[in-house]
């Protein structure tokens, strides 16, 4: 199969019938074999009678139904999970996102030999309460990521190397950095392709402003995690021993200099009259602890089942 088409929806009820017969004119005008997989997140509308009705029309629907809302990451993960084609395409739901750049998408990935490749909509008609943070969020990413080229990391419509899904997984919220969680999994071909943006056409926008706050923060755990996953010491060690021997120096130096005005018989303050003495000593206790959260880390990390999963691109003449 050339390309399976994932769409993750919520309350898309109006928007479905038509973005489904955009999607299958372009196919058949390209002559592509492909599928269309929806995933209802636990809407509470009628999409997913219009999702079973399109199904029963057409032998290249296929549906997923949440019980419940999950989010994007757990629709795009279970979506990736049943896709069969060379190529997985994402879009929203929302008409938002324009099928007729399939066919480039696709020869993005199967000419040009991308793993990856996000959409970039560089006109966009969304007020600027929502283009400037996303500028800002974006310009973050790019720093953070290393991957310079992208400008929009958290468009919808994206094309994948079939490998690419089945190799990376996505939770939480995490379908704001799929190209990162693609370059940390070691497929590092990624590229960008200028698409149309279109105005919303039915309902309303299912995303809030704290979505850019938990964006923050969902980047600097894949940060760490991907920085410091499997070896925790290195930091947490690290960060402890400089805090403990701050802190022992501090102690020493205090000592030292009691000690020498004994020695010349000069009145002074206990040492425990100092508030610097019981700087010194947090900062010890406080490196203590940071040197033991990485032991403790190091020590979970190598009892990890998953500790010795490496990306394997290819294999020649070796055993299973």
């Amino acid at each position: 199969m050339d390309i399976s088409v994932v769409i993750p929806l919520y309350n898309e009820e109006e928007s479905l019938p038509e973005l489904y017969a955009w999607i299958e004119r372009v196919m058949k005008d390209n002559m592509f074999t492909f599928e269309v997989i929806f995933v209802n997140d636990g809407s509470t509308d009628r999409s997913w009678d219009v999702i079973e009705r399109l199904s029963q029309q057409s032998e290249h629907v296929k549906g997923i139904k949440f019980r419940r809302n999950y989010g994007k990451s757990p629709a795009l993960y279970c979506g990736f999970k049943e896709a069969q084609g060379d190529v997985v395409i994402t879009m929203d739901a929302d008409l938002q996102d324009s099928p007729d750049e399939i066919p480039g998408l696709y020869q993005m990935i199967k000419v040009d030999g991308y793993d990856l490749v996000s959409g970039y909509k560089q006109k966009r008609y969304d007020p600027l309460s929502k283009t400037i943070p996303t500028k800002l969020f974006n310009a973050t990413v790019r720093r953070i990521s290393g991957i310079k080229n992208l400008h929009d990391f958290n468009c919808g419509l994206k094309a994948y190397r079939s490998d690419v899904v089945k190799n990376i997984e996505v939770y939480g919220e995490m379908h704001r950095f799929i190209p990162y969680l693609a370059k940390n999994a070691g497929f590092d071909k990624i590229g960008e392709k200028v698409v149309h943006h279109q105005a919303r056409k039915y309902g309303k926008s299912k995303f809030g402003l704290n979505r850019f706050v938990n964006g923050y923060l969902d980047l600097m755990t894949l940060w760490f995690l991907s920085s410091f996953g499997r070896k925790p010491m290195h930091v947490f060690g690290f960060l402890g021993t400089i805090v403990f021997m701050v802190g022992f120096l501090a102690a020493f130096i205090i000592g030292a200099d009691k000690l020498i005005a004994l020695a010349r018989h000069v009145p002074q303050r206990l040492v425990t009259d100092s508030p610097y003495f019981y700087i010194s000593l947090t900062m010890m206790m406080i490196g203590t602890q940071l040197f033991l959260a990485g032991f403790l880390g190091d020590l979970i990390s190598r009892s990890s089942s998953t500790r010795n999963d490496y990306q394997i691109e290819e294999e020649i003449g070796c055993a299973d």
